[in-house]
């Protein structure tokens, strides 16, 4: 698709690309912000960007094309056996942690290690914000499907100021639980002596650059920490000044990643089980429902069409609504764009989903979301104005309409 150019005026906040693109291939837009170290997360941050070729085809496109026809996948899965011996014990003792919440992919990972490859995996869960009735019972069959877990529920008033914090000064509720995910497991593998921490797919299969893909290893620098605590930023607020919020460093324990010198000290070696074997999240979906019991939502999701993906958080709704508000991109956008890469939707029926769901308000726990937060509905609207980016974002009458939109 060719270029859009917004007006040299308009501002573009955040650092995003003035003119917005849409992929040829898929629904996504350029757009579209590539995982960052959260602890580097401020007001001011630029964001880098999802990267498109001279065809006007994303970097996830064309890793999924990637994955179909060059990947030798008999290959990376000798690989993968050869790894998991290294690490198999013999004694009983756990030899793999496999990070995740009970949902399709955190299953899948921990029951084909365990029964294919004859790994005795340790699941270790970050808690959600707040649980749904589903996401409880799929983290509950998980368990009952013959696994060990060990669950971590983070201080209740800490998490809750910090999600206002991210909410006001990022519009990222989600970010506390992205803390969370990447940085307590491979601590807590440390503290557990379990040097071997396996995670589901990479951050490239949506858009990362695929530099990130050229091994096994997730980046270090996602769950260890580069810099002295008192420079790291949560919720957008530097630590030191946390103070003013009620949080004290002492609080911060759970949210602070490894210092890398121990996580070498003992070994610690973190890896995709994506990069072994060929992900495809619908499968993932179909083997966690026959292996443990997984349940779909009885409707779809606010925000999308879709019933199994991140179902887990009375959150999650809020979250996409704010990646829309952002980058024009809400749930829609992202699950459409990984069925069309993996070819169980054609492009044209995914502009047409993406048309009629995506930017949906996320009514049914919105009051819920609001109060954890200690928001009102008044404030919230009037943050979510701030974060649209002029570029983006025009005001027709009493209603604010994208600029651009996928077709």
């Amino acid at each position: 698709m060719a270029a859009v150019s917004a007006p040299e005026l308009l501002e573009a906040k955040f650092g995003l690309p003035r003119g917005v693109r849409f992929c040829a291939r898929c629904v996504i837009s350029n757009q579209r912000p590539s995982s960052t170290v959260e602890f580097e997360h401020t007001p001011d941050s630029k964001k880098e960007t999802i990267h498109f070729d001279a065809a006007g085809v994303c970097d996830a496109c064309r890793f999924a094309e990637l994955k179909d026809t060059h990947v030798d996948w008999k290959e990376r899965e000798r690989e993968l056996l050869d790894l998991l011996a290294r690490h198999r014990r013999s004694d009983g003792g756990y030899d793999v942690l496999v990070p995740g919440s009970g949902g399709k992919d955190s299953v899948y990972a921990s029951h084909l290690l365990k029964h294919k490859y004859g790994m005795n995996p340790l699941t270790v869960t970050w808690a959600p914000h707040i649980y749904t009735e589903v996401g409880w019972r799929n983290f509950q069959s998980w368990i009952h499907a013959g696994f060990d877990n060990y669950l971590h529920t983070p201080n209740g008033r800490v998490h809750r100021t910090l999600t206002r914090l991210a909410f006001e000064n990022l519009l990222h509720p989600f970010q506390p639980f992205i803390f969370g995910q990447k940085a307590f497991p491979p601590k807590f593998a440390a503290q557990a002596g379990i040097p071997l921490v396996i995670y589901g797919e990479n951050e490239v299969e949506y858009g990362n650059p695929h530099a990130e893909a050229a091994t096994p290893r997730r980046d270090a620098r996602y769950f260890t920490r580069e810099h002295r605590i008192e420079e790291m930023h949560l919720g957008g607020v530097r630590v030191p000044e946390l103070a003013r919020h009620g949080v004290t460093v002492k609080d911060l324990e759970p949210y602070i990643p490894a210092d890398p010198s121990v996580l070498t000290e003992k070994k610690i070696d973190v890896h995709y089980l994506g990069y072994y074997l060929k992900w495809v999240p619908q499968e993932c979906y179909y083997y966690a429902v026959e292996h443990a019991g997984f349940e779909a939502n009885t409707e779809r999701t606010e925000g999308t069409y879709s019933k199994y993906n991140s179902i887990d958080d009375r959150i999650d709704g809020l979250h996409y609504f704010t990646t829309y508000i952002k980058f024009g991109l809400g749930r829609a956008s992202y699950d459409a764009a990984q069925e069309i890469r993996n070819h169980h939707l054609t492009r044209a029926e995914g502009v047409t989903l993406v048309r009629r769901f995506d930017g949906e308000v996320p009514r049914k726990w919105l009051k819920e979301n609001l109060d954890y937060m200690g928001i009102t509905e008044t404030r919230f609207w009037e943050l979510i104005d701030q974060f649209r980016s002029p570029h983006l974002w025009q005001r027709v009458g009493d209603t604010w309409v994208l600029r651009h939109q996928v077709s």
